[in-house]
């Protein structure tokens, strides 16, 4: 069986510090040249962008995804150049981009600038509509927002990752060409809210995350997360769904090519 993790961050801090020196490295060799085959590590900031680049290179099989997460934008004092910075990395066929984000939006903290984050939201579904690249979307306690910018962009397609939205959300982005991501939430024993939304939707338009090392599901929450733990995951939502893990796992694969617009593989 092969899996696909659709959204990951090698390049974080906490890897090195729980696995030293080598360690990512050791882990990511294992991963890719085990179940999963294909991993999109995703930047949330034009640095951490380049370092998500970086691995990719040592590791084939590994994708990335660049962007400026809605945290991270406020931090940044030039929004042109790191816009610019973005598209060209974007641009170079070496970055192995396949998708522009981490992007979107975050209400969680009460000292959120949510104009900031509406601008750069804005900005980056321009680009990717310009360069016609699919999105991976952050929503947290900003559903509607969410909602309303993406219908502004109706010629923009790709994901929303972790959802934590509502089942009639879902439902929305769907029609509107967006497939549906779930992390290790789906596992947790308080989430009967999450797996209530992933059972009412259409096994064809549903992803798979660790979004590592955050995340990690059931029975090891709390611990390093890492795409070796995506087996949990599809676990979860075979048994929701009642289909086999084969037959979910192999759909959530061909998904997974489509929502990054990968040529299918045999």
């Amino acid at each position: 069986m092969r899996l696909f993790d659709t959204h990951a961050h090698y390049w974080d801090e906490r890897f090195r510090k729980e696995l030293g020196e080598g360690g990512t490295d050791a882990l990511l060799d294992r991963l890719l040249t085990g179940e999963v085959p294909h991993i999109v590590n995703v930047g949330t900031s034009p640095a951490t962008s380049r370092l998500a680049i970086s691995q990719a290179a040592r590791h084939p099989g590994m994708l990335t995804a660049i962007g400026i997460h809605p945290t991270d934008c406020q931090s940044l004092s030039d929004a042109d150049a790191a816009l610019s910075e973005i598209e060209t990395l974007l641009l170079d066929p070496a970055s192995r981009a396949v998708a522009l984000g981490e992007i979107g939006l975050d209400y969680h903290y009460e000292d959120t600038e949510k104009e900031k984050q509406l601008f750069f939201f804005r900005e980056q579904l321009a680009m990717a509509e310009r360069l016609s690249m699919p999105v991976s979307v952050h929503d947290r306690d900003a559903h509607g927002d969410v909602l309303k910018m993406l219908a502004a962009f109706p010629g923009v397609r790709g994901i929303l990752h972790s959802y934590s939205g509502s089942a009639e959300s879902a439902r929305e982005l769907i029609e509107a060409g967006y497939y549906i991501s779930f992390s290790g939430t789906v596992t947790f024993k308080n989430a009967a809210r999450v797996r209530a939304v992933a059972v009412a939707l259409p096994p064809e338009r549903i992803l798979i995350e660790t979004d590592c090392p955050y995340l990690c599901p059931d029975p090891y929450r709390g611990t390093l997360n890492h795409s070796g733990r995506l087996p949990l995951i599809l676990s979860a939502l075979a048994e929701l769904y009642g289909m086999s893990t084969e037959a979910l796992g192999a759909q959530l694969y061909r998904n997974s090519l489509r929502a990054f617009s990968l040529p299918p593989e045999d």
